[in-house]
């Protein structure tokens, strides 16, 4: 085996580094994209920056090599690049401090060509047989490695985390998510307490009520700083410049909830577009009555849509989908998410929903879970709000490759789609239990993200390592099965 690994993080290329010692002779070379000891380093595609790793920068070839040809002419080719594209702006001046110079739709499509081909060309030098990701391709660097893989007809092998405790899943193909056949034996029920809410450590200090009103932060204040100085280095050296933008952050921080704190990660004066055009929904009612659905977006950007959506990593069409599906007289309740920024939130995003008769856009402390228990089923890309309506007895539509959307009571989207085939669609919880409990008994133990270390008790990394790199193994040499398939 000549094995590319994708692995970006202290604990992942601890399990790579032990892959290569079980391995032993199996793995006959490797090639690592990761971080500053590794082959390649992957912080200089997002920044488009000459940071070299232990070979190198993959644009050090200055010679055009046609490897990328399978990736360029396939018919996937469009919808390839629009998904480069989108991973590639989360790292846009708009969203990040130290981010890469590209402004026009063309120096995109150049800078896609020009990776495609080097890091073909080098996959092709080396060997390359097999691919191994950490996670869902969503960055630059995985989005494009796993392209140029499928298209040359390279194996991929997939692993990422599961919500379920030391439980990890694994595929092949990013598209099969949530697909897996129903004919496990011998699987154990998992256990579901019906309706109870689900403790998810990523959304701590979110509230469901109205809290008291923020203001300015130190964190905030620092934040702005480094913006003007590295943009509009006038302003950060002139007091009353200063003191405007101070008051037209005040003025947004006290009107929305202190918790969510909407300049304590990062400042760019186009923010104040998204987050003024929010204000203008924190007064409105919170009306439960009569017939709803209750759509929560997403954050953006994330895997979850970015990768797993699809053409409905687009929100604003899927809640147009389902406004068509809609009879007249059932509203669309949407929440926006509590930790979201101003990416993919332009004016026009909501002028698109406010053009939607029955959607009415709620405030940021509506309580999800009474949304959740009064609407006749809730609506989704790939959100655990989905698995949290199944688990609590209500239908969940899905528009995008969730993990859960094999699951009894969760309907997945599709243009011919009809409103009665969602609501009156039965969840029996004893059906539910035993197809969780198959697919758990398709998973994997250990952990490969390291913010889910804290789900173990007495978590070993080393033993950790050992595990997870014994179970790789056996995926790549086709020993164990994977958990999601078509």
């Amino acid at each position: 085996m000549r094995l590319l690994c994708v692995s970006t993080a202290k604990n992942t290329d601890h399990i790579f580094r032990k892959l290569k010692e079980v391995g032993g002779p199996q793995i006959e070379a490797t090639l690592h994209f990761g971080r500053k000891d590794a082959d390649y380093r992957v912080s200089g595609f997002t920044r488009m920056k000459r940071t070299q790793g232990a070979r190198g920068h993959v644009l050090d070839e200055p010679r055009f090599s046609g490897t990328a040809k399978a990736l360029i002419e396939s018919p996937e080719f469009s919808e390839n690049l629009e998904m480069f594209v989108d991973h590639l702006q989360r790292r846009s001046a708009l969203n990040e401090l130290r981010s890469h110079p590209i402004l026009l739709m063309q120096d995109y499509f150049d800078y896609y060509h020009l990776l495609a081909d080097s890091i073909a060309g080098i996959m092709a030098d080396e060997r390359i047989d097999h691919v191994l990701f950490f996670n869902i391709p969503h960055m630059t660097y995985d989005t494009i490695i796993y392209q140029i893989a499928r298209s040359l007809g390279i194996r991929t092998t997939i692993v990422t985390q599961s919500l379920f405790p030391d439980r990890f899943f694994s595929l092949s193909d990013m598209t099969a998510l949530g697909l897996f056949p129903p004919d496990v034996k011998n699987a154990e029920p998992y256990k579901i307490e019906q309706g109870k809410p689900l403790d998810l450590f990523y959304m701590k200090g979110v509230q469901q009520e109205r809290g008291q009103g923020g203001g300015l932060t130190g964190a905030a204040f620092l934040h702005l700083m480094l913006s003007l100085l590295r943009r509009r280095p006038l302003d950060a050296v002139n007091p009353f410049a200063v003191v405007r933008w101070l008051r037209r952050m005040r003025e947004v921080g006290k009107v929305l909830p202190k918790w969510r704190d909407p300049f304590s990660h990062y400042f760019h004066p186009d923010h104040f577009d998204y987050y003024e055009n929010l204000l203008r929904y924190e007064e409105n009612p919170i009306d439960l009555e009569g017939p709803f659905v209750y759509f929560p977006l997403q954050l953006q950007p994330e895997m979850t849509t970015s990768s797993l959506g699809g053409k409905f990593r687009d929100q604003a069409l899927a809640i147009e989908r389902l406004a068509d599906l809609l009879p007249e007289n059932v509203r669309i309740l949407v929440k926006e998410n509590p930790k979201q920024g101003t990416y993919m939130r332009g004016t026009m995003f909501y002028h698109r929903l406010a053009r939607i008769p029955n959607v009415t856009i709620l405030p940021s402390y509506a309580n999800t879970h009474a949304l959740m228990q009064r609407s006749q089923f809730v609506a989704t890309i790939t959100g655990t709000v989905g698995w949290e309506a199944v688990r609590a007895g209500k239908p969940a539509l899905v528009f995008g490759a969730a993990w859960y959307r094999s699951l009894p009571g969760v309907v997945r989207y599709r243009d011919d789609l009809t409103y009665e085939e969602i609501v009156d669609l039965p969840i029996d919880h004893a059906a539910l239990e035993a197809t969780v409990g198959r697919l758990l008994a398709r998973a994997h133990e250990g952990v490969v993200d390291r913010h889910y270390m804290k789900l173990v008790p007495g978590f070993d990394a080393d033993a950790n390592a050992d595990r997870v790199a014994k179970t790789l193994l056996a995926l790549m040499q086709g020993d164990v099965q994977e958990t999601f398939s078509f």
